[in-house]
């Protein structure tokens, strides 16, 4: 028997994955419809959120969670996310979890150091 993993489960899961550039694990992780809006842009659907995760992925050092907070089926991580192109960025990232899946992610930070990093890359 599997045991559907608790919402504060699925982000710690989905966050350790990500920052470990795992997209498999993102992928069983994410509803096929998931939703996503941030700061740098929106998604719809499974293969639309992975395109930017893995995006952002190619630029990731680290996550530097500081608080996760959990009610029900919604979870709000606070953390800090090291890039190679901007100093840490504090972002909020808002998650709602259906049946053991995330259908709906809301990220919000102030984008202008990520921005700044990207086009000195270019």
């Amino acid at each position: 028997m599997t045991k559907t993993k608790t919402a504060r489960e699925l982000a710690e899961t989905y966050f350790t994955a990500w920052e470990e550039g795992d997209f498999e694990a993102l992928r069983g992780l994410l509803a096929e419809d998931v939703d996503f809006v941030g700061a740098l842009g929106t998604a719809s659907g499974v293969e639309e959120a992975l395109a930017g995760l893995k995006g952002l992925g190619q630029v990731l050092e680290k996550i530097d969670v500081k608080v996760r907070v959990t009610e029900g089926d919604e979870v709000i991580t606070w953390f800090d996310l090291h890039t190679t192109v901007a100093p840490p960025t504090p972002t909020a990232n808002w998650m709602h979890v259906e049946d053991g899946k995330v259908t709906r992610i809301r990220v919000t930070f102030d984008p202008r150091g990520l921005l700044a990093g990207f086009e000195r890359q270019n």
